[in-house]
């Protein structure tokens, strides 16, 4: 994989963290039993990729189980982007997408909303 952008393990996480922040704080509040982790790269090649029980799934017997995971990779995400600009928008859109998934949102409606 041609890498385009290249940023550290440690800048690119910031990137992530910053997308994060941009996170409503009402919708951040309703996320639960999830964890989003950096790789650098997918063995599929995605972007971003959310393994879980989305929100809407989760019944009476949803407890005792591992969080949900959101992965979100570096080397996937620099090797499409031309400049930085275009990682740190990515890297939103990226995350953005991740956790609608959390939430029960499907990737035709993402693309509907834009963020797909």
């Amino acid at each position: 994989m041609a890498v385009v952008v290249e940023l550290t393990r440690r800048e690119f996480e910031e990137l992530v963290a910053d997308a994060l922040d941009q996170i409503p704080p009402e919708l951040a509040g309703l996320m639960d039993n999830v964890v989003i982790t950096v790789q650098d790269e997918s063995p599929d090649g995605l972007l971003g990729l959310y393994e879980g029980i989305p929100l809407t799934e989760r019944g009476d017997s949803y407890f005792g189980v591992l969080p949900d995971q959101i992965f979100i990779y570096r080397l996937g995400i620099c090797a499409i982007c031309e400049t930085r600009e275009d990682v740190v928008e990515e890297v939103l859109i990226t995350v953005v997408h991740e956790i609608a998934h959390h939430f029960g949102i499907d990737d035709e409606r993402l693309h509907e909303l834009g963020w797909g």
